[in-house]
Formats: C-alpha cells, sequence, structure tokens
C-alpha cells in the first residue's frame, strides 16, 4: 500500500538578479522556493535557503532572507524533524540552511560536490561546516519508496530534480533545472512536436525530459518561480 505524501512549499525569501543575467534591460526579482516532503515515516526537505555570502555577492544580488527556522515553524515543523536533506545543487542561494542541519544526510550528486569543493563554485563554508553528512548518489536514486532523486543536468553538471508519487498524481520538485515553469512548458511542447514528426527546424530540449515525462508528472514545481506547470488538458 502506498503512503500518504504531502508536498508543501516554503517561502524562504527573494534575491534580485542584475540586468546583466536577465537577458533583458531590466533587473528581476526572483523567489527562493524550498519545499517540504512529508510522510508518517520522514520528513525531506529540498532545498534550504540563501546562506550568507561575501561582501562582492552581497551586493550583486542584494538577497532578503526569510529563516529557515522561522519558514519551517510557519509549516509546523522545526529542524529536528528532518530526516533527509535534498539540494537540487550546492549554489550559495539553495544549499544556504545546510549548516543549520548538520548531521543530517544531505543527498546530492557526486560530480555536484565535487565541482563544489573545488573552488570558486559557491560559498565554501556552506559546503563543509561542522557535522556535514553527505550521501553522495551518481545517477538515479529511489530514495523512499514512490520518491525518487533524478540527474536534470544543464544549470549545473550535477543538477537533480525530485520526483514523488501522491495519490493524486506525480509532482516533480525541478528546482533550478529551468528558471520558469513557461521555459519547462516550452521544452514539453518541442518534445510533443518531435513525437508529432513536424519538419526541423524544432528547438532542442534537454534530454532528461524523456524520464521525467515517463513519470507523467501531474504537477512541477520551481525553486526560483511561484508559476506552477500543469500538462495540458485534452477534452473529447
Amino acid at each position: 500500500m502506498s503512503k500518504q505524501t504531502a508536498v508543501r512549499r516554503i517561502d524562504l525569501g527573494y534575491f534580485v538578479r542584475p540586468a546583466s543575467e536577465t537577458g533583458g534591460s531590466q533587473p528581476r526579482v526572483e523567489p527562493v522556493l524550498a519545499y517540504l516532503v512529508q510522510r508518517d515515516d520522514g520528513l525531506i526537505l529540498f532545498d534550504t535557503g540563501v546562506g550568507a555570502a561575501d561582501p562582492e555577492t552581497e551586493a550583486h544580488y542584494r538577497p532578503h532572507r526569510r529563516p529557515l527556522e522561522a519558514a519551517l515553524a510557519a509549516a509546523g515543523v522545526t529542524l529536528t524533524d528532518i530526516s533527509l536533506v535534498v539540494n537540487c545543487h550546492l549554489h550559495f542561494d539553495h544549499c544556504g540552511g545546510n549548516p543549520l542541519l548538520g548531521g543530517k544526510p544531505i543527498l546530492v550528486q557526486s560530480v555536484e560536490l565535487a565541482t563544489a569543493r573545488r573552488g570558486d563554485y559557491t560559498i565554501d563554508e556552506l559546503v563543509d561546516f561542522p557535522g556535514a553528512t553527505y550521501k553522495e548518489i551518481t545517477g538515479e536514486a529511489e530514495v523512499w519508496p514512490g520518491v525518487w532523486i533524478i540527474p536534470t543536468p544543464g544549470h549545473t553538471a550535477g543538477h537533480q530534480s525530485l520526483v514523488i508519487r501522491q495519490n493524486d498524481g506525480t509532482v516533480v520538485l525541478a528546482g533550478q533545472a529551468h528558471d520558469f515553469a513557461s521555459h519547462f512548458a516550452s521544452d514539453h511542447l518541442a518534445r510533443q512536436a518531435v513525437l508529432d514528426g513536424l519538419e526541423p527546424p524544432l528547438p532542442t530540449y534537454q534530454p532528461w525530459l524523456e524520464r521525467l515525462t515517463e513519470f507523467d508528472p501531474r504537477r512541477v514545481l520551481f525553486a526560483h518561480d511561484c508559476s506552477v506547470w500543469e500538462p495540458p488538458q485534452h477534452s473529447g
């Protein structure tokens, strides 16, 4: 019998992406979103918020942080309730709360951890800290029955997403596999156009989309976009 699983979004603040990184003439304010995956037998925290950075990085992104403890308390849980931590990747805006969770297993792709430890990648103190307990994964892993880690490289070589089977369908926590739900939608349609036999030229899409589609996701959620992707509904 499948276990009842709940997925809850956690607001951990925002940052300002400068115009030099938006592809336009204006800066853009982006949310920092984490997720709780809760069952009777445990609680996964997917991403942990924006960590303290050097003055240059702080000035560049101007982050506004919501403390992880406060965000969890609003969801009715505490740091000690967390069973597992999963980071989609180890940039400072995704692993910032990890040092508060020393001793908790942190599931990360081996290539991501190796890249972070080479330096000039993230904030080093957020990677190796007292009590840091990494469980390295290479490729896919079913971490609980019905809960999978799936590699989704692109933003970083070691980026990963979390797939959760629920009674009402599958939820994908995509992290920063795409910056926006609309980008995921575009890739989904590009794949469909290929399947429908449209002639080139057609846009390319990430090859791991094939694997995610095998789970028939009902909802896909993101780290820096409050929008949620849902599949088109066909009538008739």
